[in-house]
């Protein structure tokens, strides 16, 4: 068993020492490549050896085999070597085209059809090596996703959210209904003939309001839902064969829209809906995150 004072007294140059000798499998070509001699390449090895307690590699002629110790933790070790070589290469100046960065957001998966192409467009053409991953928003799980950087970003209506989370405004829409271009509505959009409607909402819970009841509320005005589904995508597809009719932000309307639907405006003045970016504050000043959260701004402008 490795004694935890040995690691914790281990020298990280040894592991350069390691990596070249277990990519090379030559003694004298890793001394070459390191700028060393060959005897400090043995001195090195001989201190891992003992701080392992393993002998690494076996000479077998001119080549240095490793122990299967040493197969099945290299892989793991070299991984771990090349990720922190990243993490300090990116502590300088943030280079947009040299950064292999994963962005991670996180919202609600109406907005994906919104964003993503777009910002796949915009990594392809300013940092071809970043990595982008748009996750589903838990909205009770939010803050603490950004403080322990999990996400480093998230998009979601207006929350009453205080320090250390930041945020901003991306957009202030408006409610609209989709509804079949055959909908009695259509020639008909009184609040009335809205309220006798059968009327599908999308949401992750199983009961409760929707964020368009809330606004209707406000108004002083109680609809009846008949239907419930968890992604305006599945709403959209009741909406199609039935004369249900999907009340939701025009933003996601018209990504929705199609040749069988029409969108139709709000039989009474809603208080519109506010669309935020969050984002933790000690992230504020972080170079790769402003750039993202530019971009972001930019869609929804």
């Amino acid at each position: 068993m490795i004694e935890a004072k040995n690691i914790q007294q281990l020298d990280f140059n040894l592991l350069k020492v390691f990596e070249c000798l277990y990519q090379e499998r030559n003694m004298s070509v890793a001394a070459k490549l390191l700028f060393i001699s060959p005897s400090a390449v043995s001195h090195a090895i001989k201190r891992l050896r003992h701080a392992l307690n393993d002998e690494l590699f076996i000479r077998q002629g001119q080549l240095m085999q490793p122990t299967p110790a040493c197969q099945r933790m290299a892989p793991q070790l070299l991984d771990t070597l090349e990720k922190l070589k990243q993490i300090l290469q990116a502590c300088g100046d943030f280079d947009l085209s040299k950064t292999t960065q994963t962005f991670r957001v996180a919202t609600h998966d109406a907005l994906e059809p919104l964003i993503l192409p777009k910002i796949q467009s915009c990594l392809a053409e300013n940092t071809p090596q970043a990595s982008f991953t748009s996750s589903k928003l838990v909205r009770e799980d939010m803050q603490r996703q950004l403080t322990t950087n999990q996400i480093d970003l998230a998009i979601d209506v207006a929350l009453p959210i205080k320090s250390p989370i930041n945020h901003l405004s991306l957009s202030s829409d408006n409610f609209c209904i989709l509804a079949q271009k055959s909908s009695p509505l259509v020639k008909n959009c009184t609040l009335q003939a809205y309220l006798d409607a059968k009327h599908i909402a999308v949401s992750n819970r199983s009961s409760g309001s929707v964020v368009e009841d809330y606004a209707l509320l406000q108004q002083g005005i109680n609809r009846e839902v008949n239907m419930r589904c968890q992604s305006y995508h599945a709403a959209k597809e009741v909406v199609k064969t039935s004369h249900y009719l999907l009340t939701l932000p025009s933003l996601i309307a018209k990504e929705l829209v199609d040749n069988s639907l029409i969108i139709l405006p709000m039989p009474t003045n809603l208080p519109s809906v506010e669309t935020h970016l969050y984002w933790h504050k000690n992230t504020e000043h972080d170079d790769a995150l402003i750039w993202l959260r530019e971009q972001i701004q930019a869609i929804f402008a």
